[in-house]
């Protein structure tokens, strides 16, 4: 039994040691983290930025319940305008911040940090935080008030910018249909007015028609010969020309005249011929 008590005793004491040299490598990492953040602050003063920043990054390696490392470098960069890296250096800060004025601090330049990228909803929720940590700071209460503003000024913006948007969308829709309803209309007007033509041209094709065939009748009839006539038809004689009845009565005349000169001439011919007396035997 008292062994077994003698071995409790023991490993408490180990452990008890363990703990003890455990804690004391820690204060041991923080005083040498301190040190780096002591060094790193004096090269940032000197506007040595890069050794500053080699500084701080080893005090953060070395210890993580150094909050003014990372707290430190987050203002660094922020001097910089390098807001990416500051928040977050500062969001590291005001997680391993154990007291209120630290986590108050880290949350306040957060804010900082939004603001400058005009993110002014994410900034009044920063600001808010460090507020629960520290109400008594009137700067960061200032600054709530001003990311307030902002954000609603930005939130009008914002909804007059897609007010203008819609309406330069219907617009834009109602141009679009005006010219539709335009396009349409001329094309009905054209597809009209090319039916017009279209008619006008067949109509104008039919006349043609008409007329071509009425000059080839015409034509037919001028060069149809007379006996092509119909009976009982009567050609019209041409100015200054006998008409066949006409030439038929010259010829009746002149065959008349010609039969009665015929009969003189014989008339003429008895009278004169002497008649032969018979022979006697």
């Amino acid at each position: 039994m008292k062994k077994v008590v003698i071995a409790y005793i023991f490993l408490f004491l180990g452990c008890l040691t363990y703990a003890q040299d455990e804690e004391k490598e820690k204060t041991k990492a923080l005083e040498a983290s301190t040190n780096l953040t002591w060094d790193a602050n004096k090269s940032l003063s000197e506007s040595k930025f890069i050794d500053a920043e080699v500084d701080y990054r080893k005090a953060i390696a070395k210890s993580d319940e150094n909050v003014a490392a990372p707290y430190n470098l987050g203002n660094a960069y922020y001097n910089k305008e390098t807001y990416s890296e500051a928040f977050g250096r500062f969001k590291e800060a005001g997680e391993t911040a154990t007291d209120k004025n630290s986590k108050h601090k880290a949350y306040h330049n957060m804010g900082n940090v939004f603001m400058k990228r005009k993110e002014y909803e994410k900034a009044v929720e920063a600001y808010k935080e460090a507020l629960r940590n520290d109400p008594t700071d009137e700067e960061t209460r200032y600054n709530l008030a001003l990311a307030k503003e902002l954000l609603k000024k930005q939130q009008d913006e914002q909804k007059n910018d897609k007010n203008d948007e819609n309406k330069d969308s219907k617009d834009q829709d109602k141009k679009e249909n005006e010219n539709k309803d335009k396009n349409e209309g001329d094309d009905d007007n054209k597809d009209n007015k090319d039916q017009d033509e279209k008619d006008q041209g067949d109509k104008g094709d039919e006349e043609k028609e008409d007329n071509k065939e009425g000059e080839g009748d015409q034509k037919e009839k001028e060069e149809k010969k007379p006996e092509d006539q119909k009976e009982g038809e009567q050609k019209q004689p041409r100015p200054n020309q006998l008409s066949k009845q006409q030439i038929q009565n010259l010829l009746e005349a002149m065959q008349n005249e010609e039969k009665k000169v015929q009969q003189k001439i014989d008339a003429q011919k008895v009278k004169g011929v002497k008649v032969k007396n018979e022979k006697d035997w």
